[in-house]
């Protein structure tokens, strides 16, 4: 038995592909791609990996061709099939896929789009979008180009540049673009791509943005610069973390996470502090965090799983705060910090209880402050860091 994996491409086949399936005694593949394809030959419909392989078990046929849409390399189903025919001879004939079909169609080269699928998969398109490359959406199911432009148009995106592709290589083929908002009311085939432009975004630089930089309200805090690094390398977020922070204030600490993790969601309860927040998410392009009003823990419950958790504020519910958190992924890095001993006690022996590795930072900063001709130096506050780990 000669297994043959095509990639039928966007309606198009290599000269190879056509050659293998004009000899194959067999076609295994969807209902619509043995209909396109498969004439008077004898075929099975199965698009499953056991579907598929027990059809090749029960087979006389010597010469099968397997069929899938697109490019059998990029984001197909031939990828869970491979390790089932290991021992088989067997090869793989790829297909035109729909970044190229599409990229030809818009004339744009494709080698710095960031490829994304969004079918049947879970895919953060804000987060996509905010890599600074344009993205390409392989969509499907119940998440086309529609659904994500709403997602990103939410988020505060809605400018974007977009196109959309459905139905590429037939007769029904039909590009569209605009803008993310205007897409996000459009219909579209359940055939469908999304190329998007990249959200703006300041150059990205290490941790400790200016305090100067930031917007400020009256009464709403803010942590420092120095501070603010000492907590990013604290976390030790990465780019597909989820982080949580906990009463964020001005925002500071919540859009340095953001410009350096996949997502991060911000709980806080007072109007001002929001509202700053929120000007200060536009100013820095911090367009993959979200601002949400209310008070910790309860606010908490509808999150994400986080990696990484900062908290700022607790409204003295610190305790709730850290054990909803050790609830929600017992694996999630934590820091809190305080300013008072009862605070730094509090935080320190709850982490305790719960079993994490702990440990106690105290930084003092002093600033120059120019006093006449002369320079002093003015001390700030002293801040502890408490930080969790699993143990």
């Amino acid at each position: 038995m000669t297994v043959t994996l095509i990639g039928c491409g966007c309606s198009s086949l290599t000269g190879e592909a056509c050659a293998a399936i004009e000899s194959a005694d067999l076609l295994i593949g969807s209902e619509r791609l043995l209909k396109e394809y498969g004439g008077e030959k004898a075929q099975i419909e199965a698009v499953t990996v056991s579907a598929i392989t027990d059809a090749l078990k029960n087979t006389d046929a010597e010469k099968i061709c397997v069929l899938y849409s697109g490019d059998s390399g990029f984001y197909s189903g031939a990828r869970l099939l491979l390790p089932e025919l290991a021992k088989c001879d067997m090869r793989v004939l790829p297909g035109v896929s729909s970044v190229q079909h599409f990229a030809a169609r818009l004339q744009k080269p494709w080698q710095d789009w960031r490829l994304c699928s969004a079918h049947g998969v879970d895919c953060d398109a804000v987060a996509a979008v905010c890599q600074g490359k344009p993205v390409f959406f392989l969509t499907g199911g119940k998440t086309g180009p529609a659904v994500i432009c709403r997602e990103l148009t939410e988020a505060g995106l809605g400018f974007l540049k977009a196109y959309a592709g459905d139905d590429l290589g037939t007769e029904r083929e039909r590009i569209s673009e605009g803008t993310a908002a205007k897409l996000a009311e459009g219909d579209f085939s359940p055939l469908s791509v999304l190329l998007v432009e990249p959200a703006p975004r300041p150059a990205r630089r290490v941790p400790g943005i200016p305090d100067t930089e930031f917007l400020r309200a009256e009464k709403v805090p803010m942590t420092k610069q120095e501070i603010r690094a000492a907590i990013l390398a604290k976390l030790a977020v990465s780019p597909e973390d989820v982080c949580w922070d906990i009463g964020t204030g001005t925002g500071s600490v919540a859009i340095e996470l953001a410009l350096w993790c996949r997502a991060v969601y911000s709980v806080e309860r007072e109007d001002a502090a929001l509202a700053v927040a929120g000007k200060n998410r536009i100013k820095f392009g911090a367009w993959n965090l979200r601002l949400i009003k209310g008070e910790a823990p309860a606010a908490l419950s509808a999150l994400p799983k986080p990696d990484a958790v900062f908290v700022g504020g607790s409204g003295g519910n610190l305790r709730a705060i850290l054990e909803t958190v050790h609830s929600a992924n017992l694996v999630a890095r934590l820091c809190v910090s305080v300013i008072t001993l009862e605070s730094l006690h509090n935080a320190y022996m709850t982490l305790r209880e719960l079993g994490y590795e702990t440990e106690v930072t105290q930084i003092s900063v002093s600033r120059s402050k120019p006093a006449g001709g002369l320079t002093l130096m003015l001390a700030q506050n002293p801040v502890w860091l408490i930080t969790g780990c699993a143990k």
